[in-house]
């Protein structure tokens, strides 16, 4: 993938919250920030202009002078600690935003000739928060400003963007940011809606143990109700915890995920085909085949 580094924006003073520390508000039990910075994994570098604090992955740390100066300053503070082509620039209050998403904006980006490509919300308006640009078009924008006004501080996002040839792409969820606690609670719900708080709990719990592996999880949800309906209901969630355990053993892929699982369903459905048949032979071999061997039968 061509090479990028984004740069956050995460020291806004949250008004409209209370004042509340809006990087720092849990949305799927992980922290605003921690959810932007899931999503861009494959940055070469990743700036995140605020005071420090703990986060889920190692950032650089970057703060405008003076503090509190405004989208533009603290764009121009982060935007001074990359060196990638590409920039990608996220407000950190977006709570759906996917890696499929930044993929598609480096995308769109390479392979078009606008300045940035910048998503645009339920409404149709701009959202330069959740944005890729060139960073050359982005230093000599910003510099320019300076130059007119001899600071940024203070200066409205605008004149940037208005300056900049940018390419829109909509994406109502992508985009949803979280300005106010009505926001933050739709965001809540919408993650346990039953379409998508499966996905989100997994990325959760990957998030939380450190642990970046794509899984098949329609298996182990096979496999979890083969176990509990051909052995014991108990036995679901121990044997997909045995099944985690045996391919950390065998590499931690996720193909040795799914050869584990593979077994431990065979298993499983051996035994409930076991007490289906009385404790008869079925003349079948441990891997459930039709037996060959010449004495067979």
């Amino acid at each position: 993938m061509t090479a990028y580094d984004v740069v956050v924006l995460a020291g806004g003073a949250a008004r409209r919250l209370g004042g509340a520390d809006k990087p720092g508000v849990r949305v799927g039990g992980r922290p605003l920030l921690d959810r932007v910075l899931a999503a861009c994994p494959d940055a070469r570098t990743t700036v995140v202009v605020a005071d420090p604090r703990p986060t889920s992955r190692p950032v650089t740390w970057a703060r405008e002078d003076p503090p509190g100066g405004g989208p533009l300053a603290a764009l121009d503070a982060g935007l001074r600690h990359t060196t990638a082509p590409y920039v990608l620039v996220f407000s950190a209050d977006l709570p759906f935003l996917q890696e499929g998403t930044v993929r598609l904006l480096v995308t769109v980006l390479r392979t078009g000739g606008a300045d940035g490509v910048l998503l645009t919300d339920a409404d149709g308006r701009d959202q330069p928060l959740v944005a890729a640009y060139r960073a050359p078009s982005l230093r000599h924008e910003l510099n320019a400003l300076t130059k007119e006004h001899g600071t940024l501080t203070g200066l409205p996002l605008r004149r940037l963007t208005a300056a900049l040839d940018l390419t829109r792409v909509p994406d109502p969820v992508a985009s949803f940011d979280c300005d106010t606690w009505d926001d933050i609670a739709a965001a809540r719900a919408r993650i346990r809606e039953h379409g998508h708080v499966l996905d989100e709990w997994i990325s959760a719990v990957k998030d939380e143990l450190g642990i970046d592996l794509d899984v098949d999880t329609g298996v182990l949800l096979d496999l979890a109700r083969d176990a509990a309906h051909g052995v014991a209901r108990p036995a679901a969630p121990l044997t997909t915890f045995l099944v985690g355990y045996a391919a950390a053993q065998a590499g931690g892929t996720p193909e040795a995920v799914a050869e584990a699982s593979r077994k431990a369903a065979a298993l499983a459905l051996r035994w409930a085909d076991e007490d289906g048949k009385d404790g008869k032979d079925t003349g079948a071999t441990p891997d459930g085949a039709p037996d060959a061997r010449p004495d067979a039968g």
